[in-house]
């Protein structure tokens, strides 16, 4: 009982500002911008459907280089058959469960010299029970931050991400719901494994990776947290139908949350604590209880260098 109706607090302290009804009112007060993007290379990931692949279609048709990456081959292809300009839309299948396949993306962007001026970490899983991957880890954890930190350090030690470019992580309005946490993302015990509580960590996460990337590159490239509203997408369909089948005619499309995210990466906007939803920095925190964590950014980054130090590749072992 006590969880529902902390569920039922949080939708309603946030259902204006997430819903449609939200980003209809800021959508009003909106200044036009420069959208070409010609000359400029995008790496989409998660791009396969939903917001990754709106965003990176959208960049294609603006004039973008785009490297889509997602694990199914085929609904990357039909992406690409899709795309205003197909001939530079590039699908590059990596499963983000799997750091090896992370890695192994990594040395193909490497091989054909491409350099990144704008990383979409885009891909994210809501679990509703427990899955380990072939390497011994929590498959959530990997796909919602892990991958994350692998590729974006991966893409910065072989120099491929122009200093002049960005770094957007899509967070989640579930990161208000928790302070910064470690050892709980690993999810050790199965029987205590709660997929929404795991969802928020991650997504918490990936806001602290932000303030950390940006102060060990000083800006260069610029690092952004982003928040794309509660939108109708087939995750959220198959991980929360009961409240997608509440909230349905409220909950935004797709294109509404690429909107930020492309502003981000074409504007470049000064950074800072917080969290952007359509193209406003709103607060990190919501409830002072979140702001109470021992750990920082920096200590993130340290134990999730650890984790990814666990999973060797087969020369190394």
């Amino acid at each position: 009982m006590l969880k529902a109706l902390a569920s039922a607090f949080f939708y309603a302290r946030f259902f204006r500002r997430f819903s449609r009804l939200g980003e209809q009112e800021r959508r009003a007060l909106q200044q036009p911008y420069d959208e070409d993007l010609s000359g400029k290379t995008w790496l989409i990931t998660g791009a396969s459907g939903g917001i990754g692949a709106t965003i990176a279609l959208a960049a294609n048709a603006r004039g973008a280089l785009v490297i889509a990456a997602a694990r199914n081959a085929e609904l990357l292809a039909q992406l690409r058959a899709s795309a205003a300009q197909p001939e530079r839309m590039l699908p590059l299948v990596v499963d983000f469960s799997q750091l090896l396949s992370v890695r192994s993306g990594i040395a193909q962007l490497k091989t054909q010299g491409l350099r990144i001026n704008v990383l979409v970490n885009n891909v994210g899983v809501l679990l509703n029970r427990r899955v380990l991957t072939q390497e011994g880890l929590e498959s959530s954890f990997v796909s919602n931050v892990l991958s994350h930190f692998e590729l974006t350090e991966g893409l910065r030690a072989a120099r491929l991400m122009d200093q002049d470019g960005a770094v957007i992580n899509m967070t989640s309005g579930g990161m208000y719901g928790t302070p910064l946490k470690l050892e709980p993302m690993l999810a050790s015990d199965p029987k205590q494994y709660d997929g929404m509580a795991a969802y928020a960590m991650h997504k918490r996460a990936q806001v602290a990776l932000t303030h950390y990337w940006n102060a060990q590159g000083k800006g260069a490239p610029k690092a952004y947290a982003m928040h794309p509203g509660w939108v109708d997408t087939a995750g959220v369909k198959s991980s929360l139908p009961r409240f997608r089948a509440t909230l349905r005619r409220f909950l935004r499309q797709p294109v509404d949350a690429a909107d930020t995210a492309l502003w981000l990466g074409t504007t470049r906007p000064m950074t800072g604590e917080g969290v952007w939803l359509d193209r406003v920095l709103d607060s990190e925190h919501a409830f002072d209880f979140t702001r109470n964590s021992p750990h920082s950014s920096a200590e993130l980054a340290e134990f999730l260098r650890a984790q990814c130090a666990r999973v060797q590749s087969p020369a190394a072992s």
